[in-house]
């Protein structure tokens, strides 16, 4: 799953941990697009992986006050 922000997400993290909240950016994700093969010769995906652990303690915070809003409102 991806944020506007590019930010990615496993669908069991989205749906259980985060709950649609982004903890980077407080945005909703949506199912990421995929990439025709015509174009992965050209460009490539990324092979690099960025881990950037959440502190689940400090996001909750963030995550009860805008899980109840839309992410088109938030």
């Amino acid at each position: 799953m991806i944020c506007t922000f590019e930010c990615t997400f496993c669908v069991d993290c989205v749906n259980n941990v985060l709950f649609n909240v982004c903890p980077n950016c407080g945005g909703g994700f949506e199912k990421r697009p995929i990439r025709p093969k015509a174009h992965l010769v050209k460009y490539p995906a990324s092979t690099e992986v960025i881990y950037k652990p959440i502190d689940l303690s400090t996001f909750e915070v963030s995550r009860k006050a805008k899980q109840h809003i839309l992410p088109k409102d938030r």
